[in-house]
């Protein structure tokens, strides 16, 4: 009977390692761990946003990304669940797909939960809505930011059409920034094409401060000031 309960008990522990090896596996894939369910110490979780945002199309496999197919459903856990009080997104990206990153920028700016973000590196391009997003935000000192227009590449089609779309797509850009953070369209579009910081390119690059003095940043600070913040808001949450 004694060697019965213990191979019992190695079965139960085989079959909670392959469990433990499967999360692991999950979080791997998907780069964001789980959505805790019962965890009182697990009150705030913590999203990555890191890389190239990837839409649509799939980037190549050296390249390090963000997939939206993975963060929105993230996003939506997040929301239901009833453990998690307020969320800390961390974002070091170079942008990427626009439709993308401006849908879980909207997603991330609904939720009813408090939201901190905290820009480390640098959040480039469509990188700016994603960290205007949450309820209040933070950038490392060092960290930047590049407000620039909507890049076209690749063979264009059509060119008033073409045109008159990206035009669209801007405007969607801007109105989404100046409706999140403190910054005025006027002052966005002027950054924007800006012809003496970006080689080759329009555009302008904030560093730290410069974030926050034009407004399109709360405050500069790193992850004790933003965990700080986050446990303040979930505290005054009702």
């Amino acid at each position: 009977m004694a060697k019965s309960k213990g191979k019992k008990n190695e079965i139960k522990d085989d079959e909670q390692d392959t469990e433990d090896i499967g999360d692991a596996e999950d979080t791997e894939e998907s780069g964001l761990p789980e959505v805790p369910e019962d965890s009182e110490s697990d009150r705030i979780y913590v999203l990555p946003i890191i890389g190239q945002i990837e839409g649509h199309t799939n980037l190549p496999p050296q390249a390090k990304t963000t997939k939206y197919e993975h963060v929105i459903p993230q996003l939506v856990s997040l929301e239901r669940s009833k453990t998690v009080e307020g969320l800390l997104i961390i974002l070091n990206t170079i942008g990427g797909d626009v439709e993308a990153g401006l849908a879980i920028s909207e997603m991330i700016s609904s939720l009813s939960k408090p939201t901190v973000s905290l820009v480390i590196g640098g959040s480039h391009s469509i990188g700016v809505p994603l960290a205007t997003a949450a309820d209040y935000s933070f950038i490392s000192p060092s960290a930047t930011m590049i407000l620039h227009p909507i890049r076209m590449n690749g063979l264009i089609i059509g060119v008033s059409q073409t045109f008159e779309y990206f035009n669209k797509m801007q405007q969607r850009i801007i109105e989404f920034i100046t409706r999140t953070s403190n910054i005025d369209e006027k002052t966005i579009r002027r950054l924007m094409v800006e012809t003496d910081e970006l080689l080759n390119d329009m555009g302008t690059i904030l560093i730290g401060k410069q974030a926050v003095n034009y407004g399109l940043i709360d405050e500069v600070g790193g992850i004790r000031e933003a965990l700080d913040k986050l446990e303040q808001m979930i505290e005054k949450k009702p």
